[in-house]
Parts: structure tokens; sequence; C-alpha cells
């Protein structure tokens, strides 16, 4: 599958280890137990928290940076 038809994807190599380091930042303030790879085994819920606590961080950020 080409990256150009999935709009997830993070095609520079250093944003993506950034935003790996972020999400396992953001996964331990919300007491989820996130490993490298596959975290099929989260539940919706668990899944949820981590990305909303991403969100709010970069919401944060932004408002800092206004």
């Amino acid at each position: 599958m080409s990256n150009s038809n999935n709009s997830n994807s993070i095609n520079v190599p250093e944003a993506r280890q950034a935003m790996e380091k972020f999400k396992m930042e953001c996964a331990n303030e919300v007491g989820v137990d996130l490993k490298q790879g596959y975290n099929g085994e989260l539940t919706s819920r668990q899944a949820g928290s981590v990305g909303g606590q991403m969100v709010k961080k970069m919401i944060e950020a932004y408002e800092r940076s206004m």
C-alpha cells in the first residue's frame, strides 16, 4: 500500500520518532501500558485516553505559543 493513500502517514523519519516518543509519554501519563509495535490488546477506553491526552497536550502547546 502506498503512503500517498494514507492521510495518517508521517513521511519525515525524525517526525515519526518524535511522535512515537510523544505517544509513549502520553500513555505513561494516563497509566496505559503502551508497547513499541502492535497494541491490539488495548481497550478502546485505553487507546482513547492516550489519544485524548495527546490532543490535550497539543492544544496546551498551541495556546502557550500564541
